[in-house]
């Protein structure tokens, strides 16, 4: 069964980011569904010829969780971004437990802005970890390092340069401001919700 790269045109437009920049990232974001559908291929038709051994496997088997990553992360990313922007609702679960895991929603928000503007390229995602049910900002060096195993993404940041430089240049924190604008905050509460 083969992917298909979802489309994500109702973002066109949206605040802050230009459709020069979005256009480039949805076509970056189709190269890792292309890919990922490619690699599956090779790696089924290695491990039919009895390939599985190799070299050439392995480093495909390798490469295969950054293409599959790099396609999830940037559905996620998308998924929660909206051109009509919903604030968090106070009264949701999600808004609740970021109090009770952070201290306040400010202490969460400035920890998770911190965890985005540091140095390299990479992810900041807010993850539940449900066997304790607690929230964490992780940072994530690339699609396939970093990940807490059994962590359920909620809120994903791309702060790959590719995701600004075309409208904020090496200004990461404008970005990161501009991302904030364009949460859809109903969308990171479903995850939460669909969680427990």
């Amino acid at each position: 069964m083969a992917y298909e790269p979802q489309d994500f045109s109702r973002l066109l437009g949206m605040p802050g980011f230009s459709n020069q920049l979005l256009e480039n990232h949805f076509k970056l974001y189709q190269g890792y569904v292309t890919n990922t559908n490619k690699l599956s291929d090779i790696l089924a038709a290695l491990a039919k010829d009895g390939k599985g051994a190799t070299p050439e496997y392995a480093e495909l088997k390798r490469r295969f969780g950054w293409e599959f990553n790099g396609m999830r992360l940037h559905e996620l990313y998308f998924g929660n971004m909206s051109a009509s922007a919903t604030a968090i609702d106070v009264n949701s679960t999600l808004a609740k437990k970021i109090n009770d895991d952070f201290g306040s929603r400010d202490a969460w928000m400035a920890d998770f802005k911190a965890t985005s503007a540091m140095r390299g390229i990479g992810w900041t995602i807010l993850y539940l970890d449900r066997q304790v049910n607690r929230l964490f900002n992780v940072w994530i060096n690339e699609h396939d390092v970093g990940h807490l195993a059994g962590g359920v993404p909620l809120l994903i940041l791309d702060v790959f340069e590719h995701a600004y430089m075309i409208d904020y240049g090496v200004n990461r924190a404008d970005y990161i401001g501009a991302f904030f604008n364009v949460v859809d905050w109903s969308a990171v509460s479903k995850r939460y919700d669909a969680a427990q």
